[in-house]
């Protein structure tokens, strides 16, 4: 590639032929959570990925990650949606329930937590013991889910396709805890919205069918079950009871493909967050490593105290629990910098009560900024790259030809301004990215407008972040994730 000139980059097509990561599995549910008895200790699960290498090259990794941060991007739109919709008289829900239990202020619990780049996916996997005895499953670790749920194959369902070809399907009646919630109770009738009203019997479990964006589906039915943790101090095993779960007896699409199922880690009553951090103090925290870390590079999901964040170089915001938002964990955006300069982004557009507003989330890859967000953000990279000879790799819009960059030429710093003077500053490579060898891409996509811009887990990546749902407060600083 010759000086300034725009050329094509040239990938093979078989690239193209990516999984998407798992898709944002939606429950709208309000009720309270159950009571149980946990010593004010800590616990251990290990998270993994799952699957052998698919030998994709990195551009078709990150065209599957594109793909599957559009469908999810439409699915969050959706939710946040609704929820401004039905915001009204629902001011408190997790953080509320999840300071009324004593906390555990001296404790924690840490997950081993890693890259699952080499299946194909931008997701991270844990190993979660369900159940009594329990049984072992691998489920994505997501912020933006309410419920923790299985891949499920009852008796009665004999011929399901819900794990047809997968080594782990949750068995009910192997569990002597599981207890299926009947349609005809009052947690059915009032506080599962997407639950099916048809109720043949009264006995009849509690069911579920959704429906995502790119025509996968889930079905399956809603009950109580236990959840075997092991606690730090002595590694020793506890019960976690009265978890709201999902047994999803058949799905159809490729959402789903790469786990048993999903644990929830959104803001919500029911989700496993809500229900740990209460009596881990009121709190729980990441860090993730690069993207394409290999698997055996692993960081920590914690419950309770981090000690990373003890230390004095920490930043913390407001935590925006909004209602509006649910169950995602919101941010208040000030604005965007390049090389020190703020750009002349509409307030609007981190306003949720006009319609933007911004989140982080752990399932979507890429961050994705509203239009009038993303044009003014990526045109001011673009011009301060403008020395750099550019290359057409879609679906990116603003590619370089770093081999001919020259050694003189830095990446643009940017930054994203928050509440209480606070700014998040992010190493180069997680928005400028490598996409290929010795090509580089603004990793940055474009959301309609109006519409919430979401804060994608490459943008996080190494930095530790603390949600503190007791103060509504997010701390985060730089970290190498090992520790």
């Amino acid at each position: 590639m010759q000086g300034g000139e725009l050329r094509s980059f040239m990938i093979r097509e078989a690239d193209r032929s990516v999984m998407p990561p798992l898709l944002l599995f939606f429950l709208f549910c309000s009720y309270g959570l159950v009571a149980g008895e946990m010593p004010p200790e800590s616990l251990h699960l290990e998270l993994i990925s799952r699957f052998p290498h698919r030998y994709l090259t990195r551009l078709g990794h990150l065209r599957g990650l594109v793909d599957g941060d559009r469908f999810r991007q439409r699915m969050i739109s959706q939710r946040i949606g609704h929820q401004q919709n039905q915001q009204h008289g629902r001011r408190e829900l997790a953080g509320s329930n999840a300071s009324s239990a004593p906390p555990a202020a001296e404790e924690s619990f840490a997950m081993p937590l890693s890259s699952g780049a080499y299946t194909g996916t931008g997701q991270y996997f844990v190993r979660f013991l369900l159940g009594t005895p329990a049984q072992r499953f691998v489920l994505v670790v997501d912020t933006g889910s309410d419920l923790t749920w299985v891949k499920c194959r009852p008796r009665s369902h004999g011929g399901s396709d819900a794990g047809a070809g997968e080594s782990r399907v949750f068995r009910p009646e192997g569990s002597s805890s599981y207890a299926p919630i009947r349609c005809s109770a009052h947690m059915c009738k009032s506080s599962l919205p997407f639950a099916l009203r048809r109720c043949p019997t009264p006995e009849t479990p509690c069911a579920y069918n959704y429906g995502y964006s790119d025509g996968s589906t889930a079905k399956g039915v809603f009950a109580k079950e236990f959840a075997t943790i092991t606690l730090t101090k002595g590694e020793r095993r506890r019960k976690l009871r009265g978890l709201v779960v999902g047994c999803t007896t058949s799905f159809v699409g490729s959402s789903f493909r790469a786990s048993d199922g999903v644990l929830g880690l959104g803001y919500s009553p029911v989700s496993f967050a809500a229900r740990a951090a209460a009596r881990f103090g009121g709190r729980f925290s990441y860090c993730l490593v690069d993207h394409l870390s290999p698997k055996n590079a692993t960081s920590r999901l914690t419950f309770g105290l981090t000690p990373a964040l003890a230390a004095p170089h920490r930043r913390a915001t407001e935590l925006l629990l909004d209602p509006r938002l649910l169950p995602f964990y919101g941010v208040r955006v000030q604005g965007v910098s390049i090389n020190g300069e703020m750009l002349p982004i509409p307030a609007g557009v981190w306003d949720v009560g006009r319609g933007g507003g911004a989140i982080l989330d752990s399932g979507t890859s890429l961050t994705v900024l509203a239009e009038p967000a993303y044009r003014l953000v990526s045109s001011e990279l673009s011009r301060s790259l403008s020395g750099v000879p550019r290359v057409s790799v879609a679906p990116f819009e603003h590619c370089y030809n770093w081999t001919a960059a020259g050694p003189a030429v830095s990446v643009p710093k940017m930054a994203i301004h928050m509440s209480g003077d606070v700014r998040l500053e992010p190493p180069a490579k997680s928005y400028v990215i490598d996409v290929a060898e010795g090509v580089k891409c603004v990793g940055i996509t474009a959301a309609p407008w109006p519409g919430v811009s979401t804060i994608g887990n490459i943008l996080q990546q190494e930095h530790v972040w603390e949600f503190d749902l007791k103060h509504r407060r997010l701390r985060f600083r730089r970290s190498t994730c090992r520790w």
